[in-house]
């Protein structure tokens, strides 16, 4: 089963989308701050990682440029989740290391195609 990890600060988010991917056959790991999401990203090596960018205790970004420079958690694709909708807010996404991007509200459709393929080029 493959294994995600949702950095999610918001509660109703963070549950509706883990059911949602639960629904799909994923097992979903969460975290509701960045140092928590750091940490589970390392600790339990999830094959995809939807991350929030606005977070408590450390951004999105910061977590997403700690992960992509350490050489065990660099390989995990990550997509940003955002409320920000800017082309700069795309572009700062992919400065930061993140391997695709997506805007909330979640288009669910949408972003499991995203997942899919960021699994598929992974594989």
């Amino acid at each position: 089963m493959l294994k995600i990890l949702l950095v999610e600060d918001n509660e109703m988010n963070r549950d509706m989308l883990s059911k949602r991917l639960a629904r799909k056959g994923y097992d979903v790991i969460s975290a509701q701050d960045g140092e928590q999401g750091h940490s589970l990203a390392c600790s339990e090596a999830p094959d995809v990682i939807l991350m929030d960018v606005s977070l408590p205790l450390m951004n999105g970004w910061d977590v997403t440029r700690l992960l992509k420079s350490n050489e065990r958690t660099r390989r995990i694709p990550i997509i940003a989740l955002t409320a920000h909708a800017l082309v700069t807010d795309r572009n700062t996404a992919m400065d930061a290391g993140c391997d695709d991007y997506d805007t909330k509200p979640i288009d669910f459709a949408r972003l499991e195609k995203k997942i899919e393929s960021l699994l598929a080029v992974k594989k």
